[in-house]
């Protein structure tokens, strides 16, 4: 179900098949946004239309992070990343779930705020 088969590394691929089966793999819901985008302006391909590869996806397991008040408020505190809306809110409700964000990001995986990343192009 991958949208992009080649992005993930085989470190990242291998953490996502280890948390899977306990539940541990989560996605903030702007990340079905920001795909649903990349897919209409012709960026990336999906087999199928977005909405039917996000119920798969959440019907084998994945968790969705809400994007609710409290985490588009820690969003705004997140001083000295970047301003793309989009990944500030990823990166607020990483924070707000306690996990850990895998991305291939490189603004992300730089800067020095207080939540735990990985490089998933490793």
């Amino acid at each position: 179900m991958d949208a992009q088969p080649g992005a993930l590394g085989p470190g990242a691929r291998q953490a996502i098949a280890a948390a899977w089966p306990h539940g541990e793999v989560a996605v903030s819901a702007i990340t079905f946004w920001e795909v649903a985008m990349l897919r209409e302006r012709g960026r990336i391909e999906l087999p199928m239309p977005v909405e039917v590869w996000r119920a798969e996806l959440l019907a084998a397991g994945l968790r969705e992070l809400p994007l609710d008040g409290a985490t588009a408020c820690r969003a705004v505190m997140l001083h000295g990343l970047h301003r793309d809306p989009a990944d500030r809110f990823i990166v607020a409700a990483t924070g707000q779930a306690s996990a850990r964000l895998l991305t291939a990001d490189a603004l992300i995986l730089g800067w020095d705020g207080p939540i735990e990343r990985s490089d998933a192009r490793l």
